[in-house]
């Protein structure tokens, strides 16, 4: 039933007790669908990585409920965690786990095809752009086949798109975003590199309508940084982008946020990023430290976190205004 190697390759203690009161409502109310299918009871699959389901040979509705999830849950109920990986989830780690048992999916967090118009080094090794071939017609099925089930979905769920590549420069994606069902019980959210949106977001304007959060990764609050960590964009460009994002957040109104993965070459930017996330009306700042996602980038050199400078920076940036920080840091 539970695939050990894939808990050993993790380093994850199947048999511990984390004796943790809350009880994280992420099981119960979220499902992440992956490239291949796979479906996750998690926001993050290095989190929780069994998987509960394929899509390719089960709906999603027999997959949601099925016995590996109500199993997966029951490790969270009991308050042991002994499926979750303590050394990589960010709520166990910063002792702020959430709390809540809800009955149904909330969540759909969709990470069906990885292309993306920029090949940033904390990402990924190169260009990575499915137009056409066996991994953009699996991604197309599997958009169809959300979509099938969203048009017979009764409750309210938010539908999250870009945990994996870029939504706007997606071909896989805004088929999804071009078929999705309107319907009233579905909303959105949307992580971009923000370079497509001015020309895109108008082709799929039920989408915008119901769109509650925009997340907007951008690495460098100047065009020297900006331009060296995300390769392929322009400053002049995504500037443009952000001021046609802002006018779109008072018409359409929803939440905007700035996402700045921390780096040996763009800490000391910070405060530059909250100033600008400020210039354009943005409601939160996320600061991430990066992660290493097996790219080419040489991690070793990413020491910038043990420099006092940078301690005494991100404590200034805490300081400025929660209304713009969130720090994960």
């Amino acid at each position: 039933m539970i695939n050990k190697r894939l808990f050993e390759h993790y380093g994850i203690d199947t048999n511990k007790d984390l004796k943790i009161e809350s009880r994280c409502p992420r099981p119960k109310d979220t499902v992440l669908i992956d490239k291949m299918g796979s479906c996750y009871a998690c926001e993050c699959t290095g989190w929780l990585p069994q998987s509960i389901g394929n899509l390719q040979i089960k709906s999603l509705t027999d997959i949601i409920g099925s016995d590996m999830h109500q199993h997966l849950q029951s490790s969270i109920t009991d308050g042991t965690y002994r499926y979750c990986n303590e050394h990589q989830c960010s709520y166990i780690k910063s002792g702020a786990v959430l709390h809540g048992q809800p009955d149904r999916i909330q969540h759909l967090r969709l990470a069906i095809d990885d292309s993306c118009n920029l090949q940033c080094p904390s990402c990924r090794k190169g260009m990575i752009f499915h137009k056409e071939g066996s991994a953009y017609n699996l991604g197309i099925r599997l958009a169809d086949k959300i979509n099938d089930w969203l048009c017979n979905h009764e409750h309210p769920i938010q539908v999250h798109m870009g945990s994996d590549g870029d939504p706007f420069a997606s071909h896989v994606y805004r088929h999804f975003m071009e078929q999705t069902p309107e319907r009233d019980n579905i909303k959105y959210s949307i992580l971009t590199n923000g370079l497509m949106f001015k020309e895109f977001h108008t082709k799929v304007p039920y989408v915008i309508n119901n769109l509650q959060d925009l997340g907007v990764s951008i690495d460098g609050a100047t065009k020297e940084t900006y331009e060296k960590l995300r390769l392929g964009g322009k400053w002049e460009k995504i500037k443009n982008n952000l001021q046609s994002i802002a006018d779109s957040k008072d018409k359409y109104n929803f939440c905007l946020k700035f996402h700045m993965v921390v780096q040996q070459d763009n800490w000391w930017e910070m405060k530059a990023m909250a100033e600008l996330a400020e210039s354009y009306g943005v409601d939160e700042i996320y600061f991430n430290i990066i992660q290493d996602w097996n790219t080419a980038l040489d991690h070793s050199k990413q020491t910038f976190m043990n420099l006092k400078e940078f301690k005494d920076l991100r404590d200034e940036v805490r300081d400025m205004s929660i209304k713009y920080i969130v720090a994960g840091l």
